[in-house]
């Protein structure tokens, strides 16, 4: 089966699978650092004298941060699933990228990637990281000292979204035939003065497409 046959990725059984997965992880994590925080509690309780509470201060607290930071993980992957249903996959190879700031992007970000404007296929667009959240498995392949077995992993990337909006990126597995560690990436390219979305070719249909991912453009 070949992801890019689809109308939108979310009708590729794999894609279906991969997001499954990932929100099932999500769901383990948070549950088993509050679990990590309940286990100590009872332990401090049950095991142990009032003189030992200062020894848990920190193990309660690093439960608490890493089951909020799991709460951040769960809008993300609410969108991944929305790009999916309104975006077809694009499969391309030897995409541009790069972990310093994009000549385009005013904005702080944590790395970037190019993809090809729709209307306009020699015009390309910057999306950006724009959260460091979960991106430590994608900056060690974009780094430009990284060895070139890690790099030919972001050698082919799967691609669902559209670039003057949003967009999403997956890895592909040994087999090529399943996303993996997939990411959304956000448009924050500035638009020039006396510019519109219509620059870039956008189409009322375009603007509608992208307010089912939860897009809202200003400069339509």
């Amino acid at each position: 089966m070949n992801p890019t046959d689809y109308s939108v990725a979310w009708d590729f059984p794999a894609t279906r699978r991969a997001w499954t997965m990932h929100m099932v992880m999500n769901v383990i994590g948070f549950i088993g650092w509050i679990a990590a925080w309940i286990g100590l509690l009872y332990v401090l309780i049950v095991f142990l004298s009032p003189g030992f509470v200062f020894l848990f201060v920190l193990p309660f607290a690093y439960c608490f941060y890493r089951a909020a930071t799991q709460l951040r993980y769960f809008p993300p992957a609410i969108r991944m699933r929305r790009i999916l249903h309104a975006y077809p996959w694009q499969v391309l190879h030897d995409v541009s990228h790069g972990l310093s700031n994009h000549p385009n992007v005013s904005d702080r970000h944590h790395g970037w990637f190019e993809f090809p404007n729709p209307a306009y296929p020699d015009q390309t667009l910057p999306l950006v990281f724009s959260q460091q959240i979960r991106t430590e498995w994608w900056h060690r392949r974009m780094a430009p000292r990284a060895r070139s077995q890690l790099k030919a992993q972001i050698g082919v990337i799967w691609f669902a979204g559209d670039p003057r909006f949003i967009g999403l990126i997956a890895a592909s597995t040994r087999d090529e035939g399943v996303p993996c560690r997939m990411h959304v990436l956000e448009q924050r390219t500035g638009l020039q003065d006396g510019q519109s979305l219509t620059d870039w070719g956008v189409t009322p249909e375009d603007i509608e497409r992208g307010r089912r991912v939860g897009i809202y453009p200003a400069h339509s």
